[in-house]
């Protein structure tokens, strides 16, 4: 398939075909994944019902658990008003699986369907979501968990998944504000909303007994909000990042940040007692509320375990010959306030005014849209390290499709992760093995960023 940012279509909103085939017949053994319009009640009682867009009519989508190594069929069977394809996010997964319309399918038109068919090499917490006009289909309510179980389970009394979101609900008619291509959130943090949910309920509370050990698996699948966490009668470890366990659980002794599509896997043991408040408290605001509350209902073991072994290692974990690596570049400059004056679209360099009458508001390496070629291109195998200047005055989470990188600070290499957070006027530097052949996206998961200018790509042949 030739490339081009004309055809790149998973977050411009065109639906046009590049010629790949989608398979009227299902798999043998696929599963129907239905997108479709639903009424929900999102908000609390005495609100009216919510028009969402869900994978079965849910929000979240249908919960995915499979062992690790196993093979994932599902028939994605479009029944919403509009074309829609769907990204396995942080799976290492075959280039032609990876759902992104434009670049690896076209997208899937109403009425029409595409198989998923494809292993999961690693255990852990995954997650799937739209991947046309991403900015619009997530934030009605396109998304799942996709859960890998290790081999062998891990010591904990119960495995909670919690998917952390928000909204932006007109309170008035309880709807879903029709405000997505909005300039000010384009060029701004995105679109952050003003009604926040765990599983789609606004107080989400879960049991528990004082010395449980829980494994709460956190996944970001908010448009644009960084979630601030802390933990209220309860002691905490990190076991796991997007997906890759730690080689050592580290103790949670402050703040958790979590970007867009980040995850993160804690096991967490009550110590509350009976009637004593524990909680994953949310933290954004002057004032903390718990995102998830647990009633603690009496006492569970007479005493606390010990500190949590480390999970087992996914493959593929091997460290990183920075040395030897291909050097990679990443600017990103534009937004409000920033100071990009100008860049290149659709090859012809414009104003900012004119990029933003165009509805782009943002730049990677100069360029506001897709581009024709790709950031670099490696031979499987390769080592890269890409150093990432974010010269804006707003975060970004950058998501890398198809591998997992470590970063890198002070030449050492840290855990692996799919989607880094990086603050506004930083500069990081990642590095990751050229493993998966395929052309791989590469964007900002604040998703109003992605559809504004925050795209590009890379390529291993």
């Amino acid at each position: 398939m030739t490339y081009t940012r004309r055809t790149f279509l998973a977050l411009a909103g065109a639906a046009a075909g590049l010629g790949l085939p989608l398979r009227a017949q299902s798999l043998s053994g696929a599963i129907p994944l239905v997108t479709r319009e639903a009424s929900l009640q999102l908000l609390p009682n005495g609100y009216p019902q919510t028009r969402i867009w869900g994978y079965d009519g849910a929000v979240p989508g249908t919960e995915i658990r499979v062992p690790q190594g196993a093979r994932v069929q599902r028939q994605l069977v479009n029944d919403l008003p509009e074309a829609t394809s769907v990204h396995w996010h942080g799976i290492r997964i075959d280039n032609v699986m990876d759902g992104v319309s434009g670049l690896t399918q076209d997208a899937v038109r109403p009425g029409e369907t595409f198989d998923y068919d494809f292993t999961v090499p690693d255990a852990g917490t995954y997650w799937y979501h739209a991947h046309n006009r991403s900015y619009v289909q997530v934030a009605r309510g396109l998304r799942g968990a996709l859960i890998v179980e290790e081999p062998h389970a891990p010591d904990v009394d119960r495995d909670e998944v919690l998917i952390l979101d928000d909204w932006l609900i007109d309170p008035e008619t309880g709807q879903i504000a029709d405000t997505f291509d909005q300039p000010m959130m384009m060029s701004h943090g995105g679109r952050s909303g003003n009604y926040v949910t765990t599983n789609g309920q606004y107080n989400l509370t879960l049991t528990a007994q004082r010395n449980d050990r829980l494994r709460l698996r956190l996944i970001n699948a908010a448009n644009a909000r960084i979630f601030a966490l802390r933990l209220q009668g309860m002691t905490g470890w990190t076991v796991a990042l997007d997906g890759m366990p730690l080689a050592q659980p580290q103790p949670v002794a402050d703040t958790l940040l979590l970007g867009p599509a980040q995850r993160i896997d804690l096991f967490v043991d009550i110590t509350a007692a009976q009637g004593e408040p524990a909680a994953l408290l949310n933290v954004d605001t002057n004032e903390p509320f718990p995102q998830v509350a647990f009633t603690v209902t009496g006492q569970g073991a007479q005493v606390a375990r010990a500190a949590p072994a480390a999970l087992p290692p996914n493959p593929r974990m091997d460290l990183l010959d920075l040395a030897n690596a291909t050097p990679v570049k990443l600017y990103m400059s534009g937004g409000a306030m920033g100071r990009m004056n100008a860049a290149v679209l659709n090859g012809e360099r414009k104003g900012f005014r004119q990029l933003a009458a165009a509805g782009y508001f943002w730049a990677l390496n100069d360029v506001a849209n897709m581009p024709d070629t790709p950031l670099t291109t490696l031979s499987r195998g390769d080592h890269a390290r890409v150093a990432i200047t974010n010269d804006t005055v707003f975060p970004h989470a950058m998501h890398l499709h198809g591998m997992h990188f470590r970063e890198v600070t002070q030449g050492k290499t840290g855990s692996m992760r799919d989607t880094l957070l990086i603050g506004a006027n930083e500069t990081r530097e990642i590095a990751f093995v050229a493993d998966n052949p395929g052309k791989w996206l590469f964007h900002c998961h604040m998703l109003e960023h992605a559809a504004s200018g925050m795209t590009t790509w890379l390529e291993v042949t």
